[in-house]
């Protein structure tokens, strides 16, 4: 069967312009002259997928290969997903609008466990075969060659190995155009698909599953001897000029440009696993960010961006480039944003550089709530520090920050959990000023999930103590004010633990998952059926057993040093006066007081909690009130053996992994190997490269902040009209794509005054979704005069061709705004009787119409109070249109329905004539009914 694209995509479907492919930045390059043709996509919807910034880079990168060219395609709203579904249209990439199956190669961006059945969704809608096994009889002109990259890809692809023809590692920018090349030169030579996959597989970086087993010990053995034992993962240098481009039209999740300036993180974070995978770290020059960031606010027209690294405040020319650029556009009502950064070094340079007009969030990431966790896991933050960043956000005008915090770490005992409400207590007690509120916090508390490549992937969590331990902390944070909390779900945690550590025979819980509706949607829609699709594919699998252990913790690294901590304090409690025992923290559903550490079912008792939290200041179990501890030989044992990714080669070494874990269950911390000495994971090396770490230039001096120029020197109204795809754009983004054009074009718009300072473009009134319009109306106030015919001119070389500008008048300052002047609107609506009708019958109707005094519609108030509205009162003119002739050697083409004209009220007080109106107004003459085809707004009507 199968319909258009532009028959898909109406006003029905939520949001369509996500799927359009016209973003001011997307390349459309000739189909006929491209060799190889890509389809990139995000398993995510677009808002995600689109402000995805290794997304927009490889799409970037990729189009600037000759020969070349590549689309985009996004995981389908549900909505849509439906409609392809019922129309049998196949999943279609958004630039050219053909078929996925039309092209040579889609990659897929796997960075979430979870996502893997947003990948089987887009496969089955596309009308592709989901495993390699079904493809492998197809040339890659039948079906295309499927792949997928991202972090997730790259720590553990084996879970995901059946559904794809091969994984890339690491880094694509470097590593994706040359998979390109082997792929345009297999075409040319006729390569069957296994052929070509086996000359994809010598390129380093490219690992493909069907040459690879899974052995009896779990580990994973090539199964032909031309394949690498071991695949390398991909080391590329920033290209922040590719991160320009693709201005989405719609709102994103991070709508704003994004720049990255350093690849990598040496912290050494024990949980952290893009920390080891990105290693080394790798800095980009000061002097390319700044230029990138001006190159890119000029050519994008946001009004926020965001420089990007995993640890930003270890760029160390952060608050130099931060100042200069922040200067540099200090005219411009620009922000900046970061992602959450080291607390310990924020200071007054970086707050000045975040703080203004557009003043954006604050974030940190403590982790944990005690100092001997925060050296378990290697995180190298003490209270003073913690304490010294916060308060100067406090004393720089920041009234509220979110703080991010982790539990179920090793070793984590009830007091570290416990530790958390009482560290952000103590913040706020410590954060006091007077005539200041207290400073809020937003706290995020997550359940901690092993991942592989990090010294913690023996280690294993329970989600009967996550549930556990959430209890404790809500009791005590309710009684906190200021404080809002979040905790992640822990079915979420435990699937994410079960699907990120399996191996091959995940594949199939994962194809059974998404048989049973748990994609991403579903997680988000309901938990439960999620989380219950998931069971019963684990059930259907006869990996139940398997998930038991994640719920149940399967064992505990940390079993040693714990036993230690409970007899030390044990020791030290029976000195403290019974009345600081905190009885009231113990869990109410447990029935017995709450422990002071997950338990290992192996030590067969319970310690009960003897430390009161101090309302002062946080507690520290400092190290070295613990004696050394060793890892048992049967830990030892199980350390040795073999893991699903081991033949992923990141660079770091597994022996190193192993001793890192010593030294966390001796809380001894390792040094940042980028400012201190080396800590020998293994990664420096010819392979990987080393630290690029460049010394940070002079910070410049604090021009201050923006201040908006509210002169009105001139008022410019503007005729526009809105056609074809741009139809499909909302109201409130078409109001964003004004000011993003008025930026690009440097105009010298207007903003308010206050604390959010606002561009003065003034759009005279709303249009309909879907609907068409040669006569919409906007304003622009001006700080200073200019010509209007040059006004014109730059406003329209920034503005889509959709969007064609008709007319531009300069308007007295003291008339009243358009959108007060507006009184009437004409219409040209296309309207279908359900039954077969006659000319004669349709001008019946219409004269009836006019001559009536009253038809009454129902509407409902804000409030949800009944109204009754006349609206024959609302109707000027009403006409019938004679349908047109062909002239002379055109075709008749013919059109159902006919044209109606009307002018109705159009007022901003609510006080209109839609065209739905129109369509209950024939009903209630006609007794019959009717369908709304397209609405044309073909003029507004202002009062002299």
């Amino acid at each position: 069967m199968g319909i258009t694209v532009e028959e898909i995509l109406t006003p029905d479907i939520n949001r369509p312009a996500r799927y359009l492919g016209n973003e001011l930045g997307a390349v459309h390059k000739p189909w006929e002259e491209a060799e190889v043709r890509w389809v990139l996509t995000y398993p995510e919807i677009y808002e995600v997928g689109a402000s995805n910034l290794g997304h927009i880079i490889l799409y970037n990168i990729l189009n600037c290969q000759p020969r070349q060219l590549c689309d985009r395609a996004y995981l389908p709203a549900p909505d849509l997903a439906a409609k392809l579904r019922s129309t049998q249209t196949p999943l279609f990439a958004v630039e050219n609008r053909r078929p996925l199956t039309d092209f040579d190669i889609i990659g897929f961006s796997l960075s979430y466990e979870l996502g893997a059945t947003n990948i089987l969704e887009m496969l089955d809608l596309a009308g592709i075969p989901l495993t390699w096994k079904d493809r492998a009889e197809f040339d890659i002109s039948e079906i295309p060659l499927i792949f997928a990259g991202g972090q997730t890809a790259t720590s553990n692809p084996e879970p995901y190995a059946d559904f794809l023809d091969f994984v890339d590692l690491g880094d694509g920018e470097e590593l994706l155009p040359e998979i390109g090349l082997v792929i345009e030169e297999g075409k040319a030579a006729g390569l069957s698909r296994e052929a070509l996959l086996l000359d994809l597989a010598q390129i380093p970086g490219v690992y493909v599953p069907q040459f690879y087993d899974m052995t009896e010990d779990g580990s994973v053995k090539p199964n032909r001897p031309d394949v690498p034992k071991r695949i390398l993962r991909r080391v590329a240098t920033p290209m922040p000029a590719y991160a320009i481009g693709l201005v989405p039209y719609i709102q994103t999740v991070h709508d704003r440009l994004k720049i990255e300036v350093r690849r990598g993180c040496t912290r050494g974070c024990r949980f952290c696993q893009p920390g080891m995978l990105t290693r080394p770290a790798r800095d980009v020059a000061p002097e390319k960010v700044v230029e990138a960031i001006e190159e890119g606010m000029r050519a994008t027209g946001y009004n926020e961006f965001s420089l990007l690294s995993l640890s930003c405040s270890d760029y160390l020319a952060l608050p130099a480039v931060g100042m200069e650029i922040k200067n540099r556009l200090k005219d411009q009502n620009i922000s900046l944003s970061l992602p959450s950064q080291r607390v310990d070094r924020f200071d007054e340079n970086i707050a000045n550089i975040l703080g203004g007009n557009r003043q954006s969030g604050l974030t940190f990431a403590p982790e944990a709530g005690t100092q001997r966790m925060r050296d378990i896991v290697n995180k190298g933050l003490t209270n003073e520090e913690l304490l010294r960043g916060v308060k100067t956000a406090f004393e720089q005008g920041w009234e509220k920050v979110k703080l991010y915090f982790m539990i179920g770490l090793p070793g984590e005992t009830d007091a570290d959990v416990l530790g958390i409400a009482e560290t952000v207590r103590w913040l706020q007690q410590e954060c006091r000023a007077k005539g200041r509120k207290t400073l809020k916090f937003n706290i995020t508390v997550s359940n901690f999930t092993p991942k592989p490549h990090t010294p913690f992937q023996w280690h294993s969590v329970s989600t009967s103590e996550f549930k556990r331990k959430q209890e404790l902390l809500k009791q005590v944070f309710g009684q906190i004010r200021g404080v809002k909390v979040n905790y992640t779900d822990v079915r979420i945690s435990a699937m994410e633990d079960f699907v990120g550590r399996g191996d091959r025979r995940l594949s199939a819980v994962v194809r059974r998952a998404w048989e049973l509706g748990a994609g991403m949607d579903a997680w988000m829609e309901s938990l439960d059926r999620a989380f219950a699709a998931w069971e019963n594919a684990i059930a259907s699998s006869g990996l139940t057993w398997k998930y038991r252990q994640v719920e149940n913790g399967e064992w505990n690294v940390m079993a040693g040093v714990e036993e230690l901590q409970v007899g030390r304090l044990k020791v030290e409690s029976s000195d403290q006066p019974a009345n600081l025992q905190p009885a009231n923290l113990q869990p109410t559903n447990l029935g017995q007081k709450a422990t002071l550490r997950e338990q290992p079912s192996n030590l067969g008792q319970k310690a009960t909690l003897r430390e009161q939290p101090s309302t002062l200041q946080p507690s520290t179990l400092q190290p070295s009130t613990l004696q050394p501890s060793t890892l048992q030989p049967s830990t030892l044992n199980a350390l040795d053996a073999p893991l699903p990714w081991d033949h992923i080669d990141t660079g770091i070494d597994k022996n190193w992994l192993k001793e890192d874990l010593q030294k966390a269950l001796d809380a001894a911390t390792v040094p940042d190997c980028s400012f201190d000495g080396c800590s020998h994971c293994g990664v420096c090396g010819i392979d990987f490269g080393h630290n690029v770490v460049i010394d940070p230039p002079q910070i410049p001096q604090f021009a201050g902040h923006f201040k908006p120029n509210t002169n009105k020197d001139q008022r410019l109204r503007v005729w526009f009209g809105k056609l074809g795809d741009m139809t499909l754009l909302g109201h409130l983004d078409l109001a964003s794509l004004f000011e993003r054009a008025v930026r690009r074009a440097s105009l010298p718009i207007r903003y308010s005054g206050g604390f959010r300072a606002n561009a003065r473009i003034m759009i005279a009134n709303a249009l309909p979704l879907g609907a068409s319009s040669s006569g919409e109306i906007v304003e622009f106030e001006l700080t200073e005069k200019m010509p209007v015919e040059e006004f014109r001119e730059r406003l329209v070389s920034e503005l889509p061709i959709e969007i064609p500008v008709y007319g531009v008048e300069a308007v007295d300052l003291k008339e009243p705004a358009g959108t007060q002047l507006l009184e009437k609107a004409e219409y040209l609506i296309r309207v279908e009787a359900m039954s077969s009708v006659s000319w004669e019958e349709w001008q019946g109707w219409i004269e009836a119409i006019k001559g009536s005094k009253e038809i009454w519609w129902e509407r409902f108030t804000k409030s949800g109070k009944k109204q009754w509205v006349n609206l024959c009162d609302r109707l000027f003119e009403f006409e019938v249109m004679e349908p047109q002739k062909p002239k002379d050697g055109e075709e008749e083409v013919a059109e159902s329905g006919v044209v109606l004209q009307y002018v109705g009220s159009c007022l901003n007080d609510g006080t209109m004539l839609r065209p739905e109106h129109i369509i209950y107004m024939l009903d209630q003459v006609a007794q019959q009914e009717f369908r709304l085809l397209h609405v044309h707004r073909q003029r507004l009507i202002l009062r002299n």
